[in-house]
């Protein structure tokens, strides 16, 4: 089914776009990622990569033209797949927008020439000053938080500075400053979430009064008889707001420690810095179990305070000291704002749990000789192949033998892919992100291996981007490492199953006749029955055991 691309949101106050060069032609294939256009904001020219694959079908826009934000840009779909009902139906929106606004205008005409005479004068933003509205920073973002400021009320800001780390359904993005001056009001405090477009912060030249603009939401309006009846009121309310507005800050920030007992700077993510704020803890007396020591959110919602302990001086008559403890506690129970990416993950599963109808397959399969051969393979010098990364490519090669495991359910149609795209889903602090392969039966065991380490490294550091991890046709997940033998996921969608891999167990097995030691391991295979029959699903099962008890069958 067609995609319709629209002129995207690139900056701030970005209203409409040119497009400055197009790096596809009508006709050519599209992958996830791929660098469509370089599109000329009202800042910087910049690449606009798609989040959609198949053939550009049709360019909306040409090279030079000019269009405004959300109006088609280009539409991609299957090759030769008929489009003229959404070039229709774009034209007809165009001219009944035009036709609303024609005559919205002539019926407004009269009202806007009685109300000029009072309106004629209105408050404008002042010389140099900057209204900044929270950005749109990935293609499905509705609303971000901000998870953390990096420039506080009163600083400098140069063009470039990093402002705030933003948080979205997809991941934590910086934002940086188009404009440089003084950052002189933040709309949107640290752990806020704010819409997108609605009023972020301020910059202008320092000691300039915005009151008026931040009591409208960042929009402009008022008259400016209404501001000279209201100035001896903003001459003193707003030193009072602002008074009380610094001593909370400063009291926060003593809450909030980012220096421990020596002196020494503490490094701790923003979500630790919240809950710590929240929990009255000192930053300084947490142990970090991220990155150099890093505090991270877990290691502040698992401190404790340590006991109070008081040690009585011994009697002379008493040869031993006898320490009494003296313990207290409290029932406490809190509230942590869900973030962007736990409201996502909800969505989705629930999305997917709810509607798919989905059974689940058991196999179990026996690891000696993938054992003997992931020795022998990671006894070559500067090679590291894990046993996930074995499952990944045995996945990969059993769903060429079986594509209508590769598929994906619409209301009409199933979608078979021809390419094969391996979900590998990591365990982040805040929830589960799913990188995707792409091309993995393409790929070797070492490339998997390089590949998974690469990408579930920039998942756990908040840097991997959203075309990395769209566009999977499956997906696996692995618990063994945690000790988990048998599990069921819920399925990726739009995927149509989902491989649950458990630990090897090292356990009697009968082998010829005898009962002998071996190791197994235990798959749980969870399919969506509108695309995937039970016999499909075993068949897929048993192609993959093979490969899995007979490593030496995927080199062939």
């Amino acid at each position: 089914m067609a995609t319709v691309v629209n002129m995207p949101r690139l900056s701030d106050t970005m209203e409409e776009g040119v497009v400055a060069k197009w790096l596809k032609s009508v006709g050519d294939k599209i992958e996830e990622g791929d660098i469509l256009a370089e599109i000329e904001t009202d800042k910087a020219t910049m690449e606009f990569e798609s989040f959609h694959e198949g053939t550009l079908l049709h360019i909306g826009v040409q090279e030079g033209e000019t269009s405004p934000v959300d109006t088609l840009l280009a539409i991609i779909g299957e090759e030769g797949e008929d489009i003229s009902a959404l070039l229709d139906g774009d034209k007809s929106s165009e001219e009944t927008s035009e036709n609303s606004e024609e005559t919205s205008s002539k019926e407004n005409e009269d009202e806007k020439s009685s109300d000029e005479d009072e309106k004629s004068e209105t408050a404008e933003i002042p010389e140099g000053v900057q209204v900044i509205t929270m950005p749109r920073l990935s293609d499905t973002m509705t609303d971000g938080t901000v998870a953390s400021w990096l420039k506080k009320k009163g600083d400098a800001v140069e063009e470039g500075d990093i402002l705030a780390e933003i948080e979205t359904d997809k991941a934590t993005m910086e934002f940086e400053s188009f404009y440089e001056g003084t950052l002189l009001y933040i709309g949107t405090q640290e752990g806020e979430t704010a819409p997108v477009d609605s009023l972020l912060a301020i910059i202008g030249p320092e000691g300039t009064d915005v009151s008026a603009i931040v009591e409208n939401g960042g929009s402009t309006g008022k008259s400016t008889s209404s501001e000279k009846k209201s100035e001896k009121k903003s001459d003193t309310k707003p030193e009072k707001k602002e008074e009380k507005s610094e001593k909370k800050t400063e009291e926060k920030k003593s809450s909030n420690t980012t220096n421990n007992n020596n002196g020494g700077r503490i490094f701790a993510s923003p979500l630790a810095k919240k809950i710590a704020s929240d929990k009255d803890i000192n930053l300084a007396d947490v142990t970090g179990s991220g990155e150099n020591g890093r505090i991270i959110k877990k290691d502040v919602e698992n401190y404790t305070p340590s006991a109070t302990i008081s040690i009585e001086t011994p009697t002379p008559a008493s040869s031993a000291a006898v320490p009494s403890f003296s313990v207290s506690g409290e029932e406490k129970s809190e509230e942590v704002k869900n973030s962007q990416m736990r409201k996502a993950i909800a969505k989705s599963l629930g999305n997917s749990k709810f509607t798919a109808p989905d059974f689940s397959l058991n196999i179990e399969v026996d690891m000696d000789n993938a054992m003997a051969s992931r020795k022998t393979i990671n006894a070559i010098p500067d090679t590291k192949v894990s046993f996930n990364d074995m499952v990944v490519k045995a996945c990969a090669m059993a769903l060429q033998k079986h594509p209508q495991v590769n598929t994906s359910w619409k209301d009409d149609v199933t979608v078979y892919h021809n390419h094969i795209h391996v979900g590998v889903a990591v365990a982040v602090d805040e929830g589960l992100l799913v990188p995707v392969i792409k091309h993995t039966n393409q790929m070797s065991l070492t490339q998997i291996g390089a590949t998974v380490r690469d990408l579930a490294g920039k998942a756990r550091h908040k840097k991997i981007t959203p075309a990395e991890m769209q566009g999977s046709t499956f997906t696996v997940s692995n618990l063994g490492m945690f000790g988990i033998d048998n599990f069921t996921s819920i399925i990726n969608q739009p995927n149509s199953a989902i491989l649950s891999v458990g630990a090897i167990v090292e356990k009697p097995v009968v082998k010829n006749g005898q009962i002998v030691v071996g190791n197994t391991m235990k798959l749980t295979l969870t399919c969506d029955h509108r695309t995937v029959d039970g016999a499909v699903g075993a068949q897929f099962l048993q192609t993959l055991k093979t490969f899995i008890e007979n490593p030496v069958t995927m080199l062939a």
